[in-house]
């Protein structure tokens, strides 16, 4: 794994320096954009807008219109704009993760300790993991400002970015209407999800998706027919006046 980040956590006035590393990787299948005709890869360029040549990496910049004018902003720039927070993760709260609605959560990080914050790594981790809290903070990462959490996972510290409450959208907009329910139809509901519950295990779950369409790959790479399976599926919408008789068969 390679670090996207290093810098610190700032607990109280304990610096512990650490690397953050990415938790996920992807699991979808890579594919690239052909000409149809002859297969050629479709490959982008970086143009002027003006004069239509391409430009090199090295001569882009980032700029913000203001007042029908770009200002560029330098490396620099974004140093300055929080530098206390470009390496630094200030724990500045603790809170109980189960108060966190789970719309908030983003991308998960590992946290490794750099040489001489080993101690004082182990010492926090074991706190979090004993208090049964979680360290809020924000920190600056790629020029954006991030919430996050530190939290125990698995004998390390796991950062989980948080997003913004001005980062949800507002439910107003949705036409939800609260629907009389019978007493049988919610009794037969519960009784359907007690029938289907089960622990949660991360490892029953795999991207069968991406497996099935890599077995057709395989299958068009050696000149076979791709098998088609049909799937008899009933994809009417169940109306009101069918709910109990849908939710009785559900449980047969």
């Amino acid at each position: 794994m390679r670090a996207i980040w290093t810098g610190a956590i700032g607990f109280g006035l304990v610096n512990i320096p650490i690397k953050i590393y990415s938790a996920i990787q992807n699991s979808q299948l890579d594919f690239d954009m052909l000409d149809r005709k002859d297969q050629s890869n479709i490959r982008y360029k970086r143009v002027n807008e003006k004069t239509g040549k391409e430009v090199e990496w090295e001569n882009i910049v980032k700029g913000y219109m203001l007042k029908d004018k770009y200002v560029v902003l330098e490396e620099p720039d974004f140093e300055d704009a929080m530098p206390d927070k470009n390496k630094m993760i200030n724990l500045q709260t603790f809170v109980k993760e189960a108060d966190i609605d789970s719309i908030y959560f983003d991308t998960p990080y590992y946290m490794e300790p750099q040489k001489g914050g080993e101690k004082a790594y182990s010492l926090l981790f074991k706190a979090l993991e004993k208090s049964k809290a979680v360290g809020l903070s924000t920190f600056v990462m790629r020029t954006m400002e991030n919430l996050a959490i530190v939290r125990p996972h698995n004998g390390i510290l796991l950062l989980n970015k948080l997003r913004f409450e001005e980062e949800i959208r507002p439910t107003a907009d949705l036409k939800v209407t609260n629907q009389r329910i019978v007493k049988q139809e919610m009794d037969m509901a519960l009784q359907l999800i007690k029938q289907n519950s089960s622990d949660f295990d991360i490892s029953g779950y795999k991207n069968e998706y991406s497996k099935a369409l890599l077995k057709i790959i395989k299958q068009k790479a050696q000149g076979k027919r791709a098998t088609i399976r049909k799937i008899n599926v009933d994809k009417e919408n169940t109306k009101a006046s069918e709910l109990l008789a849908k939710l009785k068969a559900s449980l047969a």
